[in-house]
């Protein structure tokens, strides 16, 4: 079934990109992805010392030779990677000023994201919270769930108190292996709680995304007359001029922009502000081409 999200002609021009995780990962497949634990593909790692038990075909010769002592070779492991996405359904999610819904434009991240992953042997899950996780749909390969994650994307409706931040603990305690968890939300919460749930991530061990969504009548807050601000989350009104609180608002807003990218930082997590006006194939593009120049890091 298709769904207004998923553009086949975006997926065929980005299938040559590769998504790559910026740390080693752990799977149950070999796969093009760094993992933790040495193995025998082809990158040399180090040499170590031979104890008893030891494969005798991967002794170094040469080394012997030149030492007169066994070494053993190591090579870096190849491996799948483990992809979650965790996305805020919460009301405020459904934006639309300037730009598409904010949870429109996350789908359309997500299912362009879940499709290169399963593409190259990958695994995607999506996790979707509003107070709390609601839907848990957990990763796989197999071509066959990407349907699934498409069609509950397009059920998804944005309402209700985001829980996002406690969503990220769980996920956290939660995921055994490492994986990359890739994040998608406006935010709006204590900055300072975001800042402690990816930080529990990332003591897990896990790469951190942040796509952090915003339309620009959000952040720039063009009003030239009074009106009627609703709390999309907890439905709470107040009418404002907003020619009188505009500065402020905007020193705010800036403030709070600001905060969110520190406490991403802090947790080594990549940060991306994207505005819904934005080209979403171009804000994917340059997603996974900064990842490509950044590499694998220990």
């Amino acid at each position: 079934m298709a769904h207004d999200f998923v553009d086949p002609e975006a997926l065929a021009r980005l299938s040559n990109v590769p998504l790559e995780a910026r740390a080693p990962m752990q799977g149950n497949i070999s796969g093009r992805h760094r993992s933790p634990h040495r193995g025998s593909s082809v990158e040399f790692a180090e040499y170590r010392k031979y104890v008893p038990g030891d494969d005798t075909r991967r002794l170094d010769w040469k080394a012997y030779g030149r030492s007169d002592r066994y070494y053993i070779k190591e090579f870096e492991a190849d491996t799948n990677l483990r992809i979650y996405f965790v996305v805020d359904v919460s009301g405020s999610m459904a934006f639309s000023g300037d730009g598409e819904e904010k949870l429109q434009f996350a789908r359309r991240i997500i299912s362009t994201l879940s499709y290169l992953a399963v593409n190259q042997g990958d695994a995607a899950g999506v996790c979707f919270c509003k107070e709390k996780i609601h839907l848990d749909i957990p990763p796989s390969r197999r071509p066959a769930h990407l349907q699934l994650v498409y069609d509950q994307l397009s059920k998804a409706k944005p309402e209700g108190i985001t829980g996002i931040v406690q969503a990220l603990h769980d996920v956290a305690e939660k995921i055994r292996q490492r994986a990359l968890v890739i994040v998608l939300s406006d935010f709006f919460v204590d900055t300072k709680e975001f800042g402690d749930a990816l930080q529990h991530l990332r003591y897990r061990k896990h790469d951190i995304a942040v796509f952090h969504l915003m339309d620009p009548q959000e952040i720039n807050f063009e009003f030239e007359r009074p009106q009627r601000f609703v709390d999309l989350e907890d439905g709470t009104a107040v009418v404002a001029e907003a020619s009188l609180i505009a500065d402020e608002y905007r020193e705010a807003v800036q403030e709070f922009l600001e905060e969110i990218k520190v406490q991403c930082h802090d947790a080594n997590a990549d940060y991306h502000l994207v505005k819904t006006t934005e080209d979403y194939e171009k804000v994917i593009l340059d997603f996974l081409i900064a990842r490509l120049s950044k590499g694998t890091k220990k």
